[in-house]
């Protein structure tokens, strides 16, 4: 039987398990379907074996991974001296800019947008929804317009249990699209604006396949959960019928709905929150400052961050904030006031990041128009982290992990393991955001 192995770096994503349902179900009779994870002997072994090789790849970085671009070598290395050829693919998230994949990697084509409907198509030979390179030209053929998406099961690994992302297990998907236009977000791009669900019935036919593959913890993913089944408006009933109801297969203290626009829940969504799962959202709440917030078109503000903290306090939710430094319209007061916000929030946790420029988003071509030295994850901090060799970004990030330590609703000793923890995290998210910022500029004619 001929094979079939798709690589998920670090983490088996829920993605990457739906391709391998789809290939699993559509040539079941022709081709054995694998995950792997890790680049080690065993899955290098296995991919030269492979009639096909697919790189289901979720982020810039793993266009800059030297260890991926090695085994990509070695197996077109192989095909040079073996009559087997093994066919490499990518797809995924960073199959939106095929311009960079097709430079970077040395791949026989990007798969466009959605892979259920595609990645068929292209292991029985068709071109329709592929990039790739000829006599040294790019190709692009874009695929048709979308069908209605079939919702298919996943290939659940064996070792899915094993595995951790932020605390869980996996994360299940219950609808694509998103309503909303922030900047920094390629999500309405990559899956449209539309929201389509999946059926509730297919929903529960999963999680009872998750617990039984050993999984024991499953976040509800979508970008926004109580976005399900939405129309016009938001059908919270739906939303709580799905919580409910998967509730009653993992157990409410196994089960997160971890992403939450706050212009999107009200008391009885939180309500159920409270009642159906660990008890706990976590808002994009990004910036203390209004004009940040308008720069990055949240839809939201100061005041409507706070007031859904507060009802989700008053439900008894624990309230996660996630917050992006480093903006290249972020002035100094912008950055006090997000200060100010974590103070007057008392958040229970918070996630800092530095803005990542997601090739083909609103603030990837902003920083492309922002000359380097103006940009603050290139700016040298001269301010009280000076000895410290931080850029501007590094700086804030690295500063506001530690201010939020103070004014969670139960703040930690700043020890100084937490505080070697929060400067090693501010280090590499500088690194690895300067790296991609670098890689956007080298392809700058693209985007």
């Amino acid at each position: 039987m001929k094979k079939i192995t798709i690589y998920s770096p670090n983490y088996y994503t829920y993605g990457a398990m739906l391709i391998g349902g789809v290939l699993k179900e559509k040539f079941k009779n022709k081709y054995d379907v694998k995950l792997v994870k890790t680049l080690d002997n065993n899955s290098i072994n296995l991919f030269l074996k492979s009639d096909y090789v697919l790189l289901s790849l979720y982020s810039t970085l793993h266009l800059m991974d030297k260890n991926l671009k090695k085994v990509i070598e070695l197996l077109q290395n192989n095909n040079k001296h073996n009559s087997k050829k093994t066919k490499i693919f990518v797809g995924g998230p960073v199959s939106a800019y095929p311009e960079i994949v097709l430079n970077e990697l040395n791949v026989d084509g990007v798969i466009l947008g959605e892979g259920e409907i595609i990645t068929p198509k292209i292991i029985e030979g068709d071109k329709e929804g592929l990039a790739y390179l000829e006599n040294g030209e790019i190709i692009i053929n874009k695929p048709k317009p979308k069908p209605k998406l079939d919702f298919s099961k996943p290939l659940i690994p064996k070792d899915i249990g094993a595995q951790s992302i932020r605390g869980a297990n996996v994360y299940i998907e219950t609808h694509r699209g998103c309503i909303g236009n922030c900047t920094f977000c390629q999500v309405p791009k990559f899956f449209g604006k539309d929201i389509r669900s999946k059926p509730l019935e297919l929903i529960l036919e999963e999680v009872k396949e998750f617990k039984k593959k050993g999984v024991k913890r499953i976040a509800i993913s979508g970008g926004t959960g109580s976005l399900y089944n939405f129309k016009k408006e938001v059908n919270k009933s739906m939303f709580i019928e799905l919580l409910e109801k998967v509730s009653r297969i993992i157990g409410n203290k196994n089960l997160s709905v971890p992403d939450m626009r706050v212009d999107y829940v009200d008391r009885d969504t939180l309500t159920a929150v409270k009642k159906y799962t660990i008890g706990w959202v976590f808002y994009g709440i990004e910036s203390g400052s209004d004009k940040i917030l308008k720069s990055m078109k949240k839809g939201t503000n100061r005041e409507k961050n706070l007031n859904a903290v507060n009802l989700a306090k008053e439900c008894g939710v624990k309230v996660g904030g996630s917050f992006i430094v480093g903006h290249p319209e972020e002035k100094e007061v912008d950055y006090l006031l997000t200060k100010d916000f974590i103070v007057d929030a008392e958040l229970d946790d918070v996630f800092v990041s530095i803005a990542e420029p997601i090739p083909k988003t609103e603030l990837c071509d902003l920083i492309l128009d922002t000359p380097i030295e103006k940009n603050p994850t290139f700016k040298t901090h001269l301010g009280p982290y000076k000895r410290l060799n931080l850029t501007e970004s590094e700086a804030r990030c690295f500063d506001l992990l530690l201010h939020a330590e103070n004014w969670k609703s139960n703040p930690h000793i700043l020890t100084k393991q937490l505080y070697s923890i929060y400067l090693n995290e501010a280090k590499t998210q500088g690194k690895d955001i300067r790296n991609i910022t670098n890689l956007i500029f080298k392809y700058k004619k693209f985007l």
